[in-house]
């Protein structure tokens, strides 16, 4: 009884955390003249990608650094599959000629440089320098390219702008938490059912630290705010790359032992496959929601099938 109240608890924390960032975040951008697709790039990504920071700091801490890899490479094919994918079945995703031209290339060759850095099997301290200075100039070229004094009138959302921040600050703090409770919940379920700690890894934990990123997107979908789910998703996933298993390997190195190949693969596959979709008419169509569901089910599928023994 209490596994399923963690989940329930964790996933309407988890909508309470989305709603209120949302808001909050989109007051933001307007007040500072901002895009609402960096806001969904920074403030949003960074809040979303909070849990699998936790998870993958406190694995390297604890001496199990190769979770952090996992957990990241999980997250972004959960991004892309299923959030990306429900998001665009619930509202079709409209694409910035922008995240065309700069964010969703960054992506792939985020993911790339990963891939290349991790050839030797290992992500150590420099890596993890090099890593965490490119997150950081990517923020700040953000910043400094985002000023848009048309920034168009958002609807809903805080007046006061100390009152936007905290809503923010509530927002990123339900997130963290909902998201605890969820992968708690879930994983205590796995464990129940006497399902291996390959599959809890790779697909319950993945899957629960990308729920903040499931909610928001699709609450920012259901608001038209299609520049912050779309923005949410890839800035999530620049995240994890650059930030997440920067600063991991910067607390401790991370061992690609053991690691299948396979699922980094299918990591790039989706990755690179999100461009061409985009191009399509500048939209996520409905369509292509359901071919990155249904590849991803098809991913769950394999992965189950293969790690149960």
């Amino acid at each position: 009884m209490l596994i399923f109240l963690s989940i329930l608890g964790g996933f309407l924390i988890l909508t309470l955390g989305a709603e209120a960032l949302v808001r909050g975040a989109s007051a933001i951008a307007l007040r500072l003249g901002v895009t609402p697709l960096v806001i969904g790039l920074t403030i949003v990504a960074f809040g979303t990608s909070a849990p699998e920071l936790a998870v993958s700091v406190k694995s390297a801490l604890a001496g199990s650094p190769g979770i952090a890899l996992g957990n990241v490479v999980g997250s972004n094919i959960a991004n892309i599959g299923l959030i990306l994918g429900l998001t665009a079945l619930i509202r079709p995703i409209g694409v910035q000629s922008q995240m065309l031209r700069r964010d969703i290339p960054l992506m792939i060759v985020a993911s790339v440089l990963v891939w290349l850095l991790l050839i030797d099997n290992v992500l150590g301290l420099w890596d993890g320098v090099l890593l965490s200075g490119l997150l950081a100039a990517y923020l700040l070229y953000n910043y400094y390219i985002s000023k848009d004094n048309d920034v168009e009138e958002i609807e809903e959302g805080p007046r006061n702008p100390l009152l936007s921040v905290l809503f923010v600050i509530f927002g990123i703090g339900c997130l963290v938490g909902g998201g605890v409770l969820f992968v708690n919940g879930a994983v205590d379920l796995a464990r129940t059912f006497g399902i291996s700690e390959v599959v809890i890894g790779l697909t319950i934990i993945a899957i629960g630290t990308s729920m903040p990123e499931l909610v928001t997107s699709m609450v920012a979908a259901m608001k038209g705010q299609s520049d912050i789910a779309i923005g949410n998703v890839v800035g999530s996933n620049l995240f994890n790359l650059l930030g997440i298993l920067g600063v991991t390997a910067l607390v401790h190195p991370i061992s690609a032992a053991g690691f299948s190949a396979l699922d980094f693969g299918v990591m790039l596959a989706l990755t690179v496959l999100v461009l061409p979709l985009a191009r399509t008419g500048y939209r996520i169509g409905r369509r292509d929601g359901l071919l990155l569901l249904v590849a991803y089910l098809g991913y769950m599928a394999w992965l189950v099938n293969h790690a149960v023994m």
